[in-house]
């Protein structure tokens, strides 16, 4: 009995160590199904993180879908509120749908945003046999029958990418952009695969989403949303250049668990710093139509929280809410 309590002690001894000293392995949600543009954001920063040096082990990628992002916000917000291994990737559609109040009475404050590091353009998109040429063509026929044109985009209704098109038709003058039809699915490779297969007659959301729809030409690219054409993808025209003002980009960041210390939350920064540097970050960008754009830690959270009191004034505006 003696030599069995003392191999049990020394087993208990030794999972003790190995816990102490084991290396846990980070994880990064993507709140969306595989193939959109949250879920871009944590497979190439976690593989980057991991081959820079930056981790000790590969990042774990998990898609969370449901609600527009709500339902991971939720699950950072109300039950890992305090993991600091825990990175999940967000975009200009999180801070807008937390502007409005889109998930459940959550607010920005429940987590923290760590940075950013780079900025997705935004794009407007049809099917390869689509009758639309031009933005222009579009547009026009939405003022001529507003109910004859369907957009597909990830976010929900009120979201960034709902905003886009009603940016657009703004700057074309049409004032009711409440008629103005919009079908929110959970992220962009949903909203294309509805535009390709003609249940939408466009599609709304950003580059990174679309770049291999567009390599395999499934889809065409009536405009992005850049105040210049994209480095990579300089065929593909603004919507600037044909008469209609918009600018609209997609930061890709992460926020993190909001009880985690400072430290832990420096130690992310700093590793998200490390990535926007790395060759490999570049060379992600170039191939995926990003454009430079890296604010992290503090000055990264205090931005948001900016971003954020603008968007409630600008959906105020719209009519998107009270």
């Amino acid at each position: 009995m003696k030599k069995t309590i003392l191999k049990a002690l020394g087993t208990s001894a030794l999972i003790g160590i190995m816990s102490s000293t084991a290396v846990s392995a980070a994880e990064c949600i993507a709140p969306a199904n595989p193939g959109g543009g949250w879920d871009f954001t944590c497979r190439q920063i976690g593989r980057i993180l991991y081959e820079i040096g930056a981790v000790d082990t590969p990042v774990q990628v998990t898609n969370l879908a449901g609600a527009g992002g709500g339902v991971a916000f939720a699950n950072v917000a109300t039950e890992r509120t305090d993991d600091p291994e825990l990175i999940v990737a967000a975009s200009s559609a999180t801070t807008t749908r937390l502007a409005q109040n889109a998930f459940a009475g959550m607010t920005a404050d429940m987590v923290r945003f760590v940075g950013a590091i780079g900025a997705d353009p935004g794009v407007i998109v049809v099917a390869k046999d689509s009758p639309f040429q031009s933005l222009g063509d579009l547009v026009e026929a939405i003022k001529a029958d507003p109910g004859s044109v369907a957009f597909a985009g990830g976010s929900a209704v009120g979201g960034f990418d709902h905003m886009k098109p009603l940016q657009v038709m703004k700057a074309a003058g049409f004032t009711d952009i409440t008629k103005i039809k919009y079908i929110g699915v959970d992220g962009g490779a949903d909203a294309i695969t509805q535009t390709v297969g003609g249940f939408t007659q466009a599609m709304t959301g950003d580059m990174s989403e679309i770049v291999g729809f567009v390599k395999s030409g499934d889809v065409r690219v009536l405009a992005v949303l850049t105040e210049e054409r994209v480095p990579g993808f300089e065929d593909i025209p603004t919507a600037r250049e044909q008469g209609f003002d918009v600018v609209a980009v997609n930061w890709r960041g992460l926020y993190v668990p909001k009880n985690i210390s400072d430290e832990q939350f420096n130690v992310w920064a700093d590793r998200l710093a490390k990535v926007a540097a790395s060759d490999q970050w570049k060379q992600a960008m170039t191939e995926n139509g990003l454009a430079p754009f890296t604010k992290v830690g503090g000055d990264f959270q205090s931005w948001v929280d900016g971003v954020v009191a603008d968007t409630v004034v600008l959906s105020k505006e719209i009519g998107v809410i009270q």
